[in-house]
């Protein structure tokens, strides 16, 4: 199973970037989908969560300028992120808590990372 995401980039304050986490590999179902993200010197924190139902949940620094969504169809979770603020830079991670197989339990799986720069 892998996570691809992509979408990252530099992009300077009150602007707009789209995140896209596509899953891949052998995949029976996906949990919940999530992005976390990590800035330098800090602890790698919840950005949003939601669950394969779409149901959605956000942490309190993103709520009204962030939103999760997924495709199923695609196996892909999605983050658009408006009005973005330099506090916003950092590292972001999607995370996908899925079942491989029907014979296996569900694990977390991570994908590789993608830089957000808020500068101007």
């Amino acid at each position: 199973v892998q996570l691809q995401a992509s979408g990252g980039g530099l992009v300077q304050p009150g602007g707009s970037l789209r995140l896209s986490c596509a899953a891949s590999g052998s995949i029976f179902v996906i949990n919940a989908m999530a992005w976390y993200r990590q800035a330098p010197g800090k602890q790698r924190e919840l950005v949003a969560t939601i669950t394969n139902g779409g149901i959605t949940n956000y942490a309190d620094s993103v709520k009204g300028r962030f939103t999760i969504s997924r495709d199923n169809a695609k196996n892909t979770v999605y983050l658009q992120m408006n009005s973005l603020r330099p506090e916003d830079t950092a590292v972001y991670y999607c995370n996908a808590n899925l079942r491989p197989t029907a014979w296996t339990y569900s694990s977390a799986y991570w994908g590789q990372g993608t830089q957000v720069t808020v500068s101007s």
